[in-house]
């Protein structure tokens, strides 16, 4: 069996090719970093691990005439279920459930070092200057989620518990803990007006893809702030660049872009009031060890024939 793992975590795709051969003495596993040493590898896989939007190359599964299942180790499946080269028979598995705390952890850090300015407090030590100024509160301000699922569902108690108020933006309204209402989706551009904070968490797909449009920018007050945690394909990135540019909307904080990885002379490392992190929200420093036992667990289906037992199975 012939196994490839394409994380560009060094140390997590390391764990990923101990841990399977640790059970799976007779199985090569091979790790690489990039999409261009993926090309070359992918030929000969049974398996292949990674994140979906890592393998956006259109014709990347064209080449992969062996391979039987694609386990995502993300939520998101954009990347291997919209690619058109995945063979039909091929398995495909995503990872779940371990998101909730991590991506929580990470929109209250944006949303602290936004709400305090705190990019401020790091230039100015790095210029050895003490200058004080009056932060904002997390307190009273209102917070719109877009997409309602395991993450959602995390993180609405967390704001409940700083003194916010919770929306929940969503084809469909149900009780959940920690939501103070419920707005749909279509209603999108309506409902970010009362918003503070504006987090992105939706899945990429077909009907998501730009939802976070001109209009929905434009709408949002001038004092609000967006914080994307979801993909960079739900925005439409030059009408928030043109936001940001003519302080239309306080800032933004931006886990994740079309494009990946950004480039050194992209525009977005200098966008005014915009926080920049490397698609790290999902992440932490278990995370490998918690997505390997979904994944281990599949594995066992898999090898015995009983691929209908599998979890998280997409197809």
């Amino acid at each position: 069996m012939n196994v490839v793992v394409f994380v560009t975590i060094a140390e997590q795709a390391e764990f990923y090719r101990n841990a399977i051969l640790a059970k799976h003495p007779d199985f090569s596993v091979v790790t690489v970093a990039s999409l261009d040493a993926l090309e070359g590898e992918i030929r000969q896989a049974d398996i292949l691990l990674s994140f979906g939007a890592q393998l956006r190359r259109r014709d990347l599964f064209a080449r992969a005439r062996r391979l039987k299942w694609v386990n995502a180790l993300g939520t998101g499946l954009d990347g291997i279920m919209d690619a058109p080269s995945l063979g039909p028979d091929v398995i495909v598995t995503a990872t779940r459930g371990i998101h909730g705390v991590p991506t929580s952890e990470m929109a209250f850090m944006l949303m602290l070092a936004l709400a305090r300015d705190f990019s401020r407090v790091v230039h100015a030590q790095d210029k050895g200057i003490y200058r004080r100024w009056t932060p904002s509160l997390l307190h009273g301000k209102t917070v719109g989620l877009l997409g309602v699922g395991l993450i959602a569902e995390a993180l609405a108690p967390r704001c409940k518990a700083f003194g916010m108020t919770v929306v929940g933006i969503s084809r469909t309204s149900r009780p959940l803990p920690g939501f103070d209402r419920f707005v749909a989706r279509a209603d999108l551009a309506v409902a970010v007006r009362d918003l503070d904070f504006f987090i992105l968490l939706v899945p990429f797909d077909a009907e998501t893809q730009g939802i976070v449009s001109r209009d929905v920018i434009a709408a949002m007050k001038p004092s609000g702030y967006l914080i994307n945690l979801a993909r960079g394909g739900v925005v439409d990135e030059p009408a928030l660049m043109t936001a940001l540019q003519e302080r239309r909307i306080a800032g933004a904080a931006l886990d994740a872009f079309e494009h990946e990885p950004l480039p050194p002379e992209s525009p977005w490392w200098r966008a005014p009031n915009t926080i920049v992190t490397p698609h790290l929200a999902g992440t932490y420093d278990r995370y490998a060890e918690d997505a390997f036992r979904q994944f281990d667990a599949n594995l066992s289906h898999f090898l015995a024939g009983r691929p209908e037992l599998m979890s998280n199975r997409e197809r």
